[in-house]
């Protein structure tokens, strides 16, 4: 029997005078107490599939075909009769809990306000049921919890909020969309094996909207996978993944990093080390601010990187990975000593920083909130050469120009802005800024984790070929353990601010030697429970 019957749906959305097919005929089912996923690349129309279920588009968004939640028709359907369904029979999970939850209420007051709309419940008899939910979904000494504010919870609780707000009203269909992108991966396989408890417990059907097929392949029993708009491949989970039939399913289930990075030679100089590094920073309190305690974000790390190698920093949210990349740049203050291409510079002031600035780059996780959105592509690549000077008789086009190929971008488009590229063109954009002034470090904090799957893989072979060219020292952030093995030659595992485990990659990898790392490992690599 379907919950959720889906046919011929064509999306619509008028756009400067033109009208843009977001969706064309889609027709899914999803079964009571199956999981379905829909699969493909950020803008495949996943997302905009998922909130016509239940009547969510703008007002621009023009709709046909058919939408059927246990008979009853949802297109066109009367406004009272979507707001009882919504929450109710249907409850949604997104991607970012903090931008879903609201900053200046606090978990109790956003968990009541859905009880008290949908079931009329106020009082002792609200705050009972809210902390039955939030001790369903796991959330440790939950009546403590009640009087917090999103932003005092991590990203895996504020998820498990989410997830408690969407069972809130006892849903039939739970709609989860990306909702374990953001998170790490220890915290991601707790949020899985928890929806595959709840899902059992619940009887619910889900929908599970993601680009990652490694979740796709551990969660779900049927298999939707969409691109430019339309289902290209759909069947059982197993069939798919041993026999994928569409050019496009292939090339998604071949989508992950592969390989290891080229061997650095024996005579490889040293970039880059560290001895005893550590940041604290200082907890004040009390009229006269004195210091009462500190915050240990980074304890005793050592470590060394040559030309033309990679070190991967893996750990949790708040281990300590970026802060440590950020002291070794002497861009906040620590203890310890740095050694930068010969020299101790831990005691350097910042003029004498400011010559070896063009020397060491870093490339961030999100690549459009780290381009302005205000200047061109030219000037946002050649803007450090503004700042550090042009090499001698060299033009600053030709120069962004010659950047721009070798990273894989066009140069007759320098002159558009960062909205008219996609999210890995934007990325090639944050790395030709970092290139160009022929840096001998670059660290690289989480560049993959925004992209989809093919993406990731083009950004690596990029970052691997650049460095096999220009012989750069590389600082790897990143949670995706995936992405770390196959560009890292060397691995240290971070948490707490301590460095729990440090080794050669494939050692790391194949015998971690500390419990942490071993269930890193088990998070990203091992068999988890499906929610079937």
């Amino acid at each position: 029997m379907s919950v959720l019957d889906v046919k011929n749906l064509n999306i619509r959305f008028r756009q400067d005078g033109r009208v843009i097919h977001a969706v064309r005929g889609v027709s899914f089912t999803v079964g009571k107490g199956e999981t379905v996923a829909l699969v493909g690349e950020s803008g495949s129309g996943k997302s905009v599939t998922a909130l016509s279920t239940v009547a969510l588009l703008p007002d621009s968004a023009q709709l046909d075909g058919s939408i059927t939640y246990n008979g009853t028709q949802m297109l066109g359907a009367a406004e009272p009769d979507l707001r009882r369904i919504r929450g109710n029979d249907i409850s949604f999970i997104f991607q970012e809990p903090m931008t879903s939850l609201n900053p200046l209420h606090t978990i109790e007051r956003q968990l009541g306000e859905s009880l008290a709309l949908h079931q009329g419940l106020t009082g002792a008899a609200a705050r009972a049921r809210i902390l039955e939910l939030l001790n369903k979904v796991g959330i440790r000494d939950a009546e403590s919890r009640l009087s917090a504010y999103p932003h005092q919870l991590s990203g895996g609780q504020r998820q498990r909020v989410m997830i408690a707000m969407a069972l809130a009203n006892g849903p039939e269909l739970l709609i989860a969309d990306e909702p374990t992108t953001a998170l790490d991966v220890t915290i991601q396989a707790q949020i899985l094996d928890l929806l595959a408890d709840l899902k059992a417990r619940e009887g619910l059907s889900l929908l599970f909207i993601t680009h990652d097929l490694g979740i796709v392949r551990r969660i779900a029993d049927r298999v939707c996978v969409m691109k430019d708009g339309e289902i290209v491949e759909q069947g059982l989970a197993a069939e798919l993944f041993a026999n994928p039939q569409h050019p496009y399913t292939q090339k998604l289930l071949a989508a992950e990093p592969q390989g290891r990075p080229d061997p650095v030679p024996a005579t490889a100089a040293e970039i880059v080390s560290t001895e005893h590094l550590k940041v604290w920073f200082p907890i004040h309190s009390g009229f006269l601010r004195k210091v009462t305690g500190h915050v240990k974000a980074v304890n005793d790390a050592s470590l060394s990187v040559r030309a033309g190698e990679t070190l991967g920093i893996v750990g949790e949210s708040g281990s300590g990975k970026t802060t440590l990349a950020l002291a070794i740049m002497r861009l906040i203050a620590s203890e310890g000593r740095i050694r930068f291409l010969g020299q101790d510079i831990h005691s350097w002031r910042p003029g004498q920083m400011r010559a070896l600035r063009r020397d060491m780059q870093i490339v961030f996780q999100d690549p459009y909130g780290s381009l302005s959105p205000r200047m061109t592509v030219e000037q946002i690549i050649a803007e450090g050469l503004g700042v550090h000077g042009l090499e001698p008789g060299r033009n600053r086009r030709d120069m962004v120009a010659e950047i721009m190929a070798e990273v894989g971008l066009d140069p007759a488009a320098m002159q558009r802005y960062p909205h008219e590229f996609s999210g890995g063109q934007r990325q090639r954009i944050a790395i030709a800024r970092a290139m160009i002034l022929r840096p001998r470090l670059v660290v690289l904090d989480e560049p993959t984790s925004a992209l989809d799957m093919t993406v990731q893989v083009q950004i690596v072979d990029l970052l691997r070929d650049l460095q096999r060219k220009w012989g750069l020292a590389y600082l790897f952030i990143s949670h995706d353990l995936r992405v770390v093995r196959a560009l890292s030659h060397k691995v240290i595992v971070m948490r707490n601010g301590d460095v729990v485990e440090a080794g050669a990659g494939d050692a790391v990898f194949e015998t971690p030697q500390s419990d942490y790392t071993r269930t890193l490992m088990a998070a990203a690599f091992g068999a988890a429970r499906g929610l079937s």
